[in-house]
C-alpha cells in the first residue's frame, strides 16, 4: 500500500502517531510526499494533482481521501480494503493539500472516501487514515482492537 500526500510532515506529535500506526501495518504503508503547489488556488491544485498522479502507478487502485467522498464505518472500510487488496492492483491512497484536489484526481480515483463531515488539517488526515488502515487489518484478523460491541 502507498500513501501519496501533499506536503512534508515534520517532526512532532502528528509524525510520532503516524509512525506508531505505520509500524503496525502489514504490508508496510509506503509514504510519498509531494511538494505543495504555489500560486492561485486553481493553479496550485493543478500542480499538486500532476505531482500526485506522477507518484501513482498507472495500474493502481486509487483511493482519494476527500471531504466530499463516501462516508462508511470502520467495518465497511475494512471490507472495502480487503477487496481492493485482493484485486491484485497496488492500492494507493491520496491526500491533497490545503486547497483540496483538482478535478483530475477525483476523475482518476477508483474510490473517494471521507473521514467525516468535519474539516481536518491535511497533515492530521495522514494519522487518521493510518489508524483506520490498522483498524481495518485488525477487523480482518479478528483482533480485539476494534471494539464492535459498544452501544
Amino acid at each position: 500500500m502507498k500513501l501519496i500526500a501533499v506536503g512534508k510532515l515534520k517532526a512532532g506529535p502528528e509524525r510520532e502517531l503516524l509512525d506508531r500506526y505505520c509500524s503496525r501495518l502489514r504490508p508496510k504503508l509506503e509514504i510519498v510526499e509531494v511538494a505543495q503547489g504555489r500560486g492561485a488556488p486553481a493553479e496550485l491544485k493543478r500542480r499538486e494533482a500532476d505531482a500526485l498522479l506522477a507518484a501513482c502507478p498507472d495500474n493502481a487502485f486509487l483511493v482519494a481521501m476527500d471531504e466530499g467522498g463516501k462516508l462508511v464505518d470502520s467495518r465497511a472500510f475494512s471490507s472495502q480494503l480487503q477487496g481492493w487488496q485482493e484485486s491484485g492492483r497496488p492500492v494507493c491512497f491520496m491526500i491533497g493539500g490545503a486547497e483540496g484536489f483538482d478535478a483530475a484526481i477525483i476523475q482518476r480515483a477508483d474510490a473517494v472516501f471521507s473521514l467525516g463531515k468535519l474539516t481536518w488539517p491535511h497533515m492530521l488526515v495522514r494519522v487518521m487514515l493510518a489508524e483506520q488502515l490498522f483498524r481495518a487489518q485488525a477487523i480482518q484478523m479478528g483482533h480485539p482492537y476494534h471494539k464492535a460491541g459498544r452501544p
